[in-house]
This record gives structure tokens, C-alpha cells and sequence, in this order.
């Protein structure tokens, strides 16, 4: 005896899968599996670097904590980093959120936001 799926079982399971393939693909946030990848860590040090120049706050680089890419026309990195504030005697790290676009190829980053999370 050979047992059959039904089609309708077919369609809604091919449906999901290429709505999740899709999403994941063009639009939708995936979060970066090794935040500790060269490429994202020189990313986050980017985002700390550019942050200073357009604002004259001066912090320096700790860590990624978390992150997300999203394909667009290159790559949006969501990160969670840690830095220090710099006045003096360093301060104890805060958390922020930066965002930054990337077309790799063209050899293009651009930061599109950068701000605190929680630091209370």
C-alpha cells in the first residue's frame, strides 16, 4: 500500500516554503549567525567611526553584541554594538543600534542610523 500526500497538503507546504525562502531572501531581517566575522566586526567599526565624524561624540569601539542583514540593493547590516564614551577617562560601555547600508561590489557603505538602546 503506497500512501499519497494530498495536494492541497503539497501546495500550502510549497507555499510556505517559498514565502519563508522569499522573505529571508529580498526584504525580511535574518540575524547574522557569527556577529565575530571579520567582515561584520570591520562593519560595526565603520558605523562607531562614521557616528564620530558627523557628530563630533567620541566613542570607541567594544564589541557587536547582536545583528541582522537584510537583502536590498546590497545588504542592510542591523547591529548591536557596545562602545565607550570618551571624555576623559573612558566611561563603562553603553549600547547602541546602528544601522548600515553596503553595496560590496561598488565598495559603498553608508550609515543610516546610529543611536542608544537602554543605557539605563
Amino acid at each position: 500500500m503506497r500512501f499519497q500526500t494530498p495536494p492541497r497538503l503539497l501546495l500550502l507546504l510549497l507555499s510556505f516554503l517559498l514565502f519563508n525562502i522569499a522573505t529571508a531572501i529580498v526584504g525580511g531581517w535574518t540575524p547574522i549567525k557569527d556577529v565575530n566575522d571579520p567582515h561584520v566586526r570591520d562593519i560595526g567599526r565603520y558605523a562607531v567611526d562614521r557616528h564620530e565624524r558627523l557628530t563630533g561624540e567620541n566613542l570607541q569601539f567594544n564589541d557587536i553584541l547582536s545583528g541582522e542583514t537584510q537583502v536590498v540593493e546590497g545588504v542592510n547590516y542591523r547591529l548591536v554594538i557596545s562602545a565607550n564614551e570618551v571624555v576623559g577617562a573612558p566611561s563603562s560601555a553603553k549600547k547602541y543600534e546602528a544601522v548600515v547600508w553596503e553595496k560590496a561590489w561598488e565598495g559603498f557603505r553608508n550609515l543610516t542610523s546610529f543611536k542608544p538602546i537602554n543605557n539605563a
